[in-house]
């Protein structure tokens, strides 16, 4: 099955090179190319591509209001979205993923990690470029309040996959880890979820980190 992407980046360069680079996959197809976040916005409700590669600082709407339009809360069918961008900022990681994002990449993170990010974002994963995924989710749980003690929320197998997803694992990584099949992996995530309220694993990551499971 292809992956349809859409990028969206105001610079006419960076959309090239992404095309080149994903075009070049044989899973991976660009639908789209939006300049600004207005159109961003309006050609991934068209399209409904698999994955939106979203810029940050664009014209019109920024990348991040884009994503919140596209796949934040109370979006009743929420897209993928994979912000793209430059700048390595704590604010910006904080904005992107609350507001629906399911990976944040940097622009020099290279082609491999490019296509994995798509990938991942296809199957219900989420990538986040390895130099800032520990920090932005200490940070992230740092600036919140403690939560109440949730103790008896989750069963002792479901802590264990939210551990594993906090640590940036993918579904394939914590089945191998903890010795059961994809399915169960995914089973399990999706009772997490329903149980946690979180719309994505960066989310339970976010819970994980919050509540002191990393920890243990």
């Amino acid at each position: 099955m292809t992956i349809r992407v859409l990028l969206a980046d105001d610079q006419r360069m960076v959309r090239t090179g992404f095309r080149f680079m994903l075009d070049a996959e044989d899973d991976i197809s660009v639908v789209g190319e939006a300049g600004d976040g207005v159109e961003a916005v309006r050609m991934a409700r068209e399209l409904c591509p698999d994955v939106t590669l979203m810029d940050i600082r664009m014209p019109g709407i920024d990348g991040l209001e884009a994503t919140r339009r596209l796949a934040g809360p109370g979006v009743a069918d929420p897209l993928r979205v994979v912000v793209v961008t430059t700048f390595d900022l704590d604010e910006y990681v904080h904005a992107a993923l609350t507001g629906g994002a399911v990976g944040f990449l940097l622009k020099d993170a290279g082609p491999a990690l490019l296509v994995e990010a798509v990938r991942a974002a296809a199957r219900g994963d989420a990538l986040v470029s390895p130099s800032i995924t520990v920090r932005l989710l200490r940070h992230f749980a740092a600036s919140r309040p403690p939560a109440p003690a949730q103790d008896d929320v989750l069963t002792a197998r479901e802590r264990e996959i939210v551990r594993a997803v906090a640590r940036g694992l993918t579904n394939g990584e914590v089945a191998e880890e903890l010795f059961v099949t994809v399915s169960t992996v995914k089973t399990h995530l999706a009772s997490v979820q329903t149980k946690l309220g979180a719309r994505n694993r960066v989310e339970v990551a976010a819970w994980a980190y919050r509540n002191g499971l990393m920890a243990e």
